[in-house]
């Protein structure tokens, strides 16, 4: 018999126990009860799942939908011009992370030559150099200056812009669309210009792959005429914004992390082969990408807990990636930590497409920073790096940074 405990109205998103860890609300549900009732924004009564084993049971199953079109899917967010739902939202088409199988099966199958391990391999070299060149530039500059900015988020947005064959010289407009996308609780019409105006850039940008293709991701699609240009710019939507913004935000908030935890820098500094360990104990740790949504397609048993058909359920890795009876110490950062089992890349048919990509990019990305900079630290007192908690992938927006001499 579960716990009695006050049903959640929404989702505390305050960091109340540091910049770091879960909410401590959270935390106390997750000991009370790990699969517990919550009442929605709109007055749904639906599901948060904040154990680790319930959560891993959760996203194997695939009757928790992922789809948005096929019962009304409740959110979180509070949008203040959001109608209330009466009816599924449509499916857009290519936007794979919002499929089930067959559909899902059928996009994904398309990527998978492409992400895998021998070829992300074949990559490593490559995405070093892009870091390496980075970090030059980086290091002509006069400190302060601000990490995000002039390295967390132009690594992974030139290599994923190279991949897919966008050109890097647009970032300005994706990344600052992708941006203003991802704000939590801003206009519902901000949020569909800025999804608008990414579209149509990436509608424009594949139809011209048909016609002259090159030799990256985009252009490889574009040659597979049962697809459309929908499902491309869909396709193409997902890739960039989740190939940017998750590692981007990792690198910053890791590098965040780990100033704020000098030991475990001292020692990764010391012996770049704990850096493959760090990176996934890091991406435990932080789970930038934390809120994941299922609808129940059916009266499902979970936890010990009866989820009714029609049920939004409401998922959160970092909760789970900080359960202490998956992980000892879970709120401790522990570098020689095997975190192998963390739930950072999802589980199940979505387990991220990217997830050798991010890991190459996050081990270059560290290696090369602290191998660089040995003397890197804060310019500014850590309460006052601004958090993303008004952003769906959790990070810094600014990380401020001084060195006092570099090595080559």
């Amino acid at each position: 018999m579960s716990q009695p405990v006050p049903v959640p109205h929404g989702l505390p998103t305050e960091r109340n126990a540091g910049p770091f860890d879960p909410p401590r609300e959270i935390t106390r549900l997750r000991e009370a009860r790990p699969v517990s009732p919550m009442v929605f924004p709109d007055g749904h009564e639906g599901w948060i799942v904040t154990g680790y084993d319930a959560v891993r049971q959760l996203m194997a199953d695939t009757r928790f939908s992922s789809r948005q079109d096929i019962g009304i899917l409740h959110t979180l967010e509070d949008l203040p011009d959001m109608p209330a739902q009466t009816e599924p939202s449509p499916q857009i088409p290519g936007l794979f992370i919002a499929m089930d199988p067959p559909d899902h099966t059928r996009l994904r199958r398309l990527l998978t030559g492409t992400f895998t391990v021998k070829r992300m391999k074949q990559l490593e070299e490559h995405i070093i150099d892009i870091t390496e060149r980075q970090l030059d530039e980086m290091a002509r500059l006069t400190p302060p200056v601000d990490l995000v900015k002039e390295f967390a988020l132009p690594v992974p947005s030139l290599v994923i812009c190279e991949m897919l064959g966008v050109p890097y010289e647009d970032r300005a407009t994706f990344q600052v669309n992708s941006a203003k996308f991802l704000v939590k609780e801003q206009p519902l019409e901000e949020k569909m210009a800025a999804y608008g105006a990414m579209t149509s850039y990436l509608a424009e940008l594949v139809m011209r792959k048909r016609t002259e293709p090159g030799d990256d991701i985009l252009s490889d699609l574009a040659r597979n005429d049962d697809l459309t240009i929908e499902e491309l710019t869909g396709i193409a939507f997902l890739l960039l914004l989740a190939g940017h913004e998750t590692t981007a935000n990792m690198l910053g908030l890791g590098t965040f992390a780990l100033l704020e935890h000098p030991e475990q820098l001292a020692e990764l500094s010391a012996d770049p082969d704990l850096v493959p360990d760090a990176v996934e104990e890091l991406m435990r740790y932080l789970s930038v990408a934390d809120i994941f949504y299922r609808y129940a397609t059916e009266d499902l048993e979970l936890g010990g807990e009866t989820i009714g058909k029609g049920s939004t359920v409401v998922v959160s890795l970092l909760a789970a990636n900080h359960d202490p009876k998956r992980f000892d110490n879970p709120d401790t950062l522990d570098l020689h930590r095997k975190a192998r089992g963390h739930l950072s890349f999802g589980h199940g048919v979505h387990t991220c497409l990217g997830q050798q990509l991010a890991r190459i990019e996050m081990r270059a990305g560290f290696d090369g920073l602290l191998r660089r900079f040995p003397t890197l630290e804060l310019a500014i007192p850590a309460d006052e790096v601004k958090l993303r908690t008004d952003m769906n992938i959790y990070g810094v927006h600014e990380l401020p940074v001084t060195w006092t001499e570099t090595a080559r």
